[in-house]
């Protein structure tokens, strides 16, 4: 009996030791990023039973059965869903945000609006060489901002691009490296403090990738990860342990495609897919504001051509070039402005064609066109704005419900250490009874 009693208080005090040191671990890392709570997992144990035993099992107390994680697999899954859309969505409003910025910053629907307004006051005096003079500064400063925006929404791109090589090179890191750790899951212990450890850094990297593209996850029975992009039946990142490399391609207008190993993948979620997207928009802004270059350019050289400069020559191209970025002042002297019609004299002050190059600019409304596109830009970015916002709070719910099974509570890890060194002294306790018991039995004569 006294040896009975010894062999349960012994296991009692191991087991208790053992969730003791646990619960230190926990309370440890309360705060690491990726940090799974752990728990002891513990079990009866029973010994077949003996000579003159009645019973065929004989209690011999408690034995650590390993050490187990607090995850959940379906939710650990939507805070990967949802932080690679909230992700998606951050990224994309981003670009935006900075596209929206170059159209603004750059001044050109002021500046305009200012050339159109200086060639009204020429109307009022057309021979008048200070409001002439004034008419080619304006364009000249027109062409600049016109430049300033088409610079503006590149390095945007450059930008985008840039940081979208960046979350290739981490999404092949983390791919290779996860990869590592799968292979080191193949030859782990089930409950081992090495397994559960490994466990956590797969989940880490699992997260890591997620923020950069969507990942559909399979978990084997090894606990060895398998991951597939665009969805569950796109090509694998990684599996067992090899990882295949992403790809990012970049095409002429500068929009972005990607591909995993040599096979096409769309991605839809993570910041690569935000970053493409916003890339997209950008290759459409700069389409549109080299539509209007080209537009003001034809509009205004086809008044010129129609006309007669102030020195009787026949009315040269005002601009020349062509998009935002290749638009350049022609004229080089306010004398060059062609504001009488065609076969006028020198020195006229017949401004019927500085009426028609006015006609010309109103009916193909270029004012209008730029307020249109920096509208647009505006309208995208509250939109996404929105939805970002929306998606951000739906990451954030996810990820609560996450940590309150899977996060460290300190009031329960506390209770826990009280609960455990009682149980630890309880088991002392015991052994120190069947120490006296047995010491009494030998001193029997």
């Amino acid at each position: 009996m006294a040896s009975d009693l010894f062999t349960i208080g012994s296991s009692g005090v191991r087991a208790a030791r053992a969730a003791l040191d646990i619960t230190a671990q926990n309370i440890a890392n309360a705060g690491t990023e990726g940090y799974v709570r752990r728990t002891v997992r513990l079990s009866e144990l029973a010994t077949a039973g003996g000579w003159q035993r009645i019973s065929d099992l004989s209690l011999s107390g408690v034995r650590v059965d390993g050490i187990a994680r607090d995850a959940d697999q379906f939710r650990q899954a939507e805070v990967r869903r949802t932080g690679a859309d909230a992700a998606r969505a951050q990224a994309e409003l981003g670009g935006l945000q900075n596209a929206e910025a170059a159209l603004e910053q750059s001044n050109l629907f002021p500046a305009m609006t200012a050339f159109e307004g200086s060639l009204q006051r020429l109307a009022t005096d057309p021979v008048d060489p200070s409001l002439r003079a004034a008419v080619l500064e304006n364009a000249r400063t027109l062409t600049r901002t016109f430049g300033m925006a088409a610079q503006g929404l590149d390095e945007a791109g450059k930008s985008l691009r840039f940081a979208a090589a960046d979350g290739v090179n981490q999404v092949n890191i983390a791919a290779g490296e996860l990869a590592r750790v799968n292979l080191q899951l193949a030859r782990s212990q089930r409950g081992t403090s090495d397994q559960v450890a490994l466990l956590d850094r797969r989940d880490s990297l699992l997260s890591s990738l997620s923020k950069q593209v969507d990942l559909t996850t399979t978990i084997g029975a090894d606990q060895q990860v398998e991951v597939r992009l665009g969805g569950a039946g796109g090509p694998q990142l990684v599996s067992g342990g090899s990882a295949t490399a992403l790809a990012m391609n970049t095409a002429a207008d500068g929009t972005l495609s990607f591909t995993l190993g040599a096979v096409p993948v769309a991605l839809a979620g993570g910041a690569l897919a935000g970053q493409a997207q916003a890339l997209v928009a950008l290759r459409d802004n700069r389409t549109a504001l080299d539509g209007i270059a080209d537009n003001l350019i034809a509009t205004a050289n086809a008044a010129q051509g129609n006309g007669t400069a102030l020195d009787g020559m026949p009315g040269q191209p005002l601009f020349s070039g062509s998009g935002a970025g290749g638009i350049a002042l022609a004229l080089t002297s306010g004398n060059q402005i062609a504001t009488a019609p065609a076969g006028a004299a020198a020195g006229s002050r017949d401004s019927a064609n500085l009426d028609a190059l006015r006609g010309a600019l109103a009916s193909a409304d270029v004012s209008g066109q730029i307020s249109n596109l920096m509208f647009a830009a505006s309208s995208a970015v509250a939109g996404r704005k929105t939805t970002s916002e929306a998606l951000d709070t739906i990451a954030a719910s996810a990820k609560l419900a996450f940590d309150s099974l899977s996060g460290v509570d300190l009031d329960q890890e506390a209770v826990n250490l009280v609960r455990y060194q009682q149980a630890f002294q309880a088991s002392g306790k015991a052994i120190q009874v069947a120490s006296t018991i047995f010491d009494t039995l030998l001193s029997l004569k």
